[in-house]
């Protein structure tokens, strides 16, 4: 197989995609427990997504989606947590 028929996969877009997905789950845990679990696995996600990101551009957008995505579960994580969520009962 040549160079030109491998599928190459942004392995770091992918663990920030799951990352951020398992934060946005378990940040409605009350009592802090959701605090820090989901508020430390998004930032965990968030350093995944910026290396994912540059990754992808230097191979012209490849494996940008996954990091889309994580951005958003981030987004939301962190939005979940300013409302209260993970912290209150």
């Amino acid at each position: 197989m040549s160079d030109a028929t491998v599928r190459r996969s942004n392995w770091t877009a992918w663990a920030a995609f799951w990352t951020a997905l398992a934060g946005l789950l378990l940040m409605p845990i009350p009592l802090f427990i959701g605090l820090i679990l989901g508020g430390g696995l998004s930032i965990v996600a968030a350093v995944f997504a910026v290396i994912a990101l540059l990754k992808g551009l230097a191979r012209s957008g490849a494996g940008i989606a996954p990091v889309v995505f994580a951005a958003i579960f981030i987004a939301l994580t962190w939005a979940g947590i300013s409302a209260g969520g993970g912290v209150i009962w």
